[in-house]
């Protein structure tokens, strides 16, 4: 028994010895951290909640913008959606959410004839693409906006500008709506050979619209 308690007491001094090198330190870890791992928390849970509430009005745009079969967006609708929109660029400019956002208020912005707005929208949305690791699942979302921002550029009177982005993208799945726009720009150029070539080349690429081929038809009926 005396040998026993002459071990623990032995422990114990060793214990507190290595407490009195040790413990501050190691208390300092501890609270380091609890602390990060708190901040992590904290971070998590507010990163969340911004994310469902960019969400939700999301979802207020879409509810908006696709109203029942045959019915228009009503001036308050696009007024809304023109508000949401900001918002989301302004308070989630970080959320797909607000770069989806601003492709919907282009849209309105090009029903409402002002075409200025729509380009500032657009552009937004390839300035503030995700270039980590979800940048691939955005690709589609760039495209489209190169697209629409083309058209938009086109329908404001610069062609120059509007071939140049268009030469300057890889449309990938994209080929035909790109070769289209491509087709739009050299017959507002008068280059109707070029023309020609580029709405071919949209429907090698697969669209076969009625849009399209009046636009062949036409060049083949001006030639």
């Amino acid at each position: 028994m005396v040998a026993i308690h002459a071990a623990e007491e032995e422990s114990l001094e060793a214990l507190k010895k290595w407490w009195d090198e040790n413990g501050k330190q190691l208390l300092l870890i501890v609270i380091v951290v609890f602390a990060a791992y708190t901040s992590w928390l904290l971070w998590q849970n507010s990163k969340n909640a911004s994310v469902e509430a960019a969400s939700d009005l999301y979802e207020e745009i879409l509810t908006l913008a696709v109203p029942a079969p045959g019915e228009p967006v009503s001036d308050e609708g696009k007024t809304r959606i023109l508000e949401i929109s900001e918002q989301l660029r302004s308070e989630h400019n970080s959320s797909i959410y607000a770069s989806y956002g601003a492709l919907f208020s282009a849209q309105q912005s090009v029903s409402n004839g002002d075409l200025d707005q729509a380009e500032i929208a657009l552009q937004w949305i390839l300035d503030n693409q995700d270039d980590g690791m979800f940048a691939s699942a955005d690709e589609g979302l760039g495209l489209t906006a190169n697209l629409r921002l083309g058209r938009i550029i086109l329908a404001k009177g610069d062609a120059e500008r509007a071939l140049a982005l268009v030469n300057n993208i890889d449309p990938k799945s994209f080929e035909a709506g790109f070769s289209e726009l491509r087709g739009d720009i050299y017959a507002s150029m008068g280059r109707e050979v070029d023309a020609r070539d580029a709405y071919i080349a949209a429907q090698q690429a697969g669209s076969n619209s009625g849009g399209l081929r009046m636009k062949l038809d036409d060049l083949s009926t001006e030639g």
